[in-house]
């Protein structure tokens, strides 16, 4: 955790239309919206840098998963097709520009992206990580990071949700367990 932007990098991972209110809704992620939003302004507040990762996908669900294509058929709802209105950030999530956007089409941020490079070439070697769904996106983004050396991982526990409490307690103390940093948003903004 840093008090300052220095090495230090926010990930606002699918912070969604789709997955906070639509087809792929998750059920906790309402919940967190403005504790991502103060994350963000806190994070701008420390120059540290901001980087959305976002879901967005071929409307006819090419680049999906095999186990997803089903919801790309004909009169399906095609979760976070590139260009639609679920695809779109929540209101009051706005990248601005001196933000990064990384569009992903699995769970981890680093699988199949250029995340990694991204941050060495701007020697970021410490994440904070906001978003949905703990056990999937938050969780392979954050045990990527742990296996690729990131000196610090935090994931801001008020600030990520799962479909249930218990689903997300069990994996923050999953990611607790290999020593990833899980502090409240306010304990985060007092560091």
């Amino acid at each position: 955790m840093a008090a300052s932007g220095l090495n230090t990098a926010l990930l606002v991972i699918d912070m969604q239309k789709d997955f906070i209110y639509g087809p792929m809704h998750v059920k906790g992620g309402e919940a967190i919206v403005p504790n991502v939003i103060k994350a963000v302004e806190v994070a701008r507040s420390r120059s540290i840098p901001v980087i959305w990762v976002v879901r967005e996908h071929d409307p006819l669900g090419r680049d999906v998963e095999l186990w997803r294509r089903h919801f790309y058929s004909a009169d399906k709802p095609k979760p976070a097709a590139k260009g639609s209105v679920g695809a779109e950030l929540v209101e009051g999530l706005v990248i601005k520009d001196d933000d990064y956007k990384l569009v992903k089409t699995r769970f981890s941020a680093f699988f199949n992206t250029h995340l990694h490079s991204y941050l060495q070439g701007a020697g970021v070697n410490k994440l904070v990580i906001t978003g949905v769904q703990t056990p999937n996106c938050i969780r392979q983004t954050v045990f990527d990071a742990v296996a690729l050396d990131y000196h610090s991982v935090t994931v801001i526990v008020d600030a990520t949700a799962a479909a249930t409490p218990d689903i997300h307690n069990a994996n923050m103390i999953d990611m607790k367990n290999i020593g990833v940093g899980t502090p409240t948003l306010k304990e985060w903004c007092k560091i």
